[in-house]
C-alpha cells in the first residue's frame, strides 16, 4: 500500500488533508475523524460498533496536530480533549470521501461493482458446482463474487432430492422464510394458490414486491424437468431502467417518483400489500432496487388523476423494453441444476409449458446481507477462486 508523503491543517484546524506518495489527495474533517477514531474509548474493539454517542463528541471538535508516523499512519491529536489517535493510512484511503460527487452523476447509476448485460451473458452464465461450493471457499466466494456482479448464477450437480436448495442457502446466509414456508414447490396444481403453479408461461417479474422488505435473493432448483418449454428466462432490469431513461427519461422519472401499489391475497389467511416505486433510487441517485410484477401490482391509488396517465405510459414502457428479445437470457433447467437471482434487481420469468411430462422446481428466499457478509470474510482471507 502507497505510504503518506503529505499531511496539512486547513480551516484552522477543522480539516486535515492527506497527501499519498501517488499525489492523490483527500481533506478529512474534524468531526469526521473525532467520529470514526479507531481507539477503544470510540469503537469497541471487538465487533468495531461505536461506543459513544454523537453528544459525546465536543461541537467545536478540532485538530490541535496531524503528523505522518512511518509512512503508514497519521497521528491527530484533537482539541479540546487532547485526545491522541493513530488512524491506518490504508484505511483513510479506503474511506476517504473527498472525491467528485455522486450528485454529478446521472440519477440511476449503479457502483462499480455491477455490470449489466443482456443477452450477451447467455453464454457465459456463472456457474459453479454445489460440491466445489461446499468444499473449496475459493470457488465459493467466487461464485458469490458473480452474484454481486451480474446478479445471477447457476449451480450444478446438486443432490436430486427435496430440500436441497436449503443447503445452498446454508453455504453463505439463512433462509428468509415467508408464508410459502421455508421452501416451497413449483409444478402444476389444480386451482393454484400463486400463477407459478401452473403451467402457463410468466412474464419476466420480481418476486413478491408486496412484502416489506422484499426477499433479496430467490433460489430456484430443479428436480424433475421432461416437459416441452418451461425454459427459464431472466433479464437484467438495471439493464432495461438504463434504456429506459435514455429513450424516454420523463417515463424514468415518472417511475421513479410515483408509488406503486402492491397486493396479494393468499388462501383467506394472507393479505399482504406494500407502496414502493417500480424504480427506486437512493437520495443521491443510485438505482437500488426494481419493483416489476403485473401479476401483484394492485389499483394504483396514491398517484393524483393529472399523474396517471403519466404512469401507466412509463410502465408500458418499461415492459416493453423488459421484453426486448437483445436482453432475455434463456436456459432450460435439468435436475440437479439450481439458480438464484438478486430479487432486487434481476426479473425472472418462463416459457409457457403443456401436455406431457412432468416439471417440478423448488424455490426459496434468502436475503443478500448474508451473502455480502460471507463474501466480505471471504475475500477478506484472501481466497482465490478457484476455476
Amino acid at each position: 500500500m502507497l505510504g503518506l508523503s503529505n499531511v496539512k491543517m486547513l480551516a484552522e484546524g477543522k480539516v486535515v488533508q492527506v497527501e499519498w506518495a501517488d499525489g492523490v489527495r483527500a481533506r478529512f474533517h474534524a468531526i469526521w475523524l473525532r467520529d470514526n477514531s479507531p481507539d477503544s474509548e470510540t469503537l469497541s474493539p471487538g465487533n468495531g460498533q461505536r461506543l459513544v454517542r454523537i453528544q459525546d463528541v465536543p461541537e467545536e471538535v478540532g485538530v490541535k496536530a496531524a503528523t505522518v508516523v512511518d509512512d503508514a499512519r497519521l497521528e491527530i491529536a484533537f482539541l479540546p480533549e487532547n485526545k491522541v489517535v493513530v488512524f491506518d493510512a490504508a484505511w483513510l484511503r479506503l474511506h476517504r470521501y473527498d472525491r467528485p460527487s455522486n450528485a454529478a452523476k446521472a440519477a440511476g447509476w449503479t457502483n462499480e461493482t455491477i455490470v449489466r448485460w443482456g443477452k450477451e451473458l447467455e453464454e457465459k452464465l456463472p456457474v459453479a458446482s454445489f460440491r466445489g461450493a461446499s468444499e473449496n471457499p475459493g470457488e465459493l466466494r467466487g461464485w458469490l463474487a458473480d452474484i454481486r456482479r451480474y446478479g445471477v448464477a447457476k449451480m450444478t450437480d446438486m443432490p436430486v432430492e427435496s430440500g436441497a436448495i436449503c443447503r445452498v442457502v446454508e453455504l453463505f446466509g439463512f433462509i428468509r422464510e415467508t408464508n410459502y414456508g421455508r421452501f416451497f414447490e413449483v409444478r402444476t396444481e389444480v386451482n393454484p394458490v400463486n400463477l407459478a403453479y401452473t403451467g402457463l408461461g410468466l412474464q419476466v417479474h420480481t418476486d413478491n414486491p408486496y412484502r416489506d422488505p422484499v426477499p433479496t435473493l430467490q433460489l430456484l432448483s430443479c428436480l424433475e424437468n421432461s416437459v416441452e418449454g418451461g425454459d427459464s428466462v431472466v433479464v437484467d432490469s438495471f439493464k432495461a431502467v438504463e434504456i429506459l431513461r435514455e429513450e424516454a427519461p420523463d417515463a424514468f422519472q415518472a417511475l421513479s417518483s410515483l408509488p406503486a401499489n402492491y397486493t396479494y391475497t393468499g388462501t383467506g389467511d394472507v393479505m399482504l400489500k406494500s407502496k414502493r416505486p417500480m424504480i427506486e433510487l437512493g437520495p443521491d441517485g443510485e438505482l437500488l432496487t426494481v419493483r416489476f410484477n403485473n401479476r401483484s401490482l394492485g389499483p394504483v391509488t396514491d398517484i393524483s388523476f393529472e399523474q396517471m396517465e403519466t404512469f401507466y405510459d412509463g410502465y408500458r414502457k418499461l415492459a416493453d423494453i423488459m421484453e426486448r428479445p437483445e436482453l432475455a437470457v434463456t436456459f432450460k433447467l435439468q435436475p440437479g441444476e439450481l439458480f438464484i437471482v438478486d430479487n432486487t434487481r434481476v426479473t425472472h420469468g418462463r416459457v409457457g409449458y403443456e401436455g406431457s411430462g412432468s416439471r417440478w422446481l423448488q424455490g426459496a428466499y434468502a436475503d443478500l446481507d448474508g451473502l455480502r457478509s460471507t463474501l466480505a470474510v471471504l475475500e477478506q482471507k484472501g481466497e482465490c477462486h478457484v476455476v
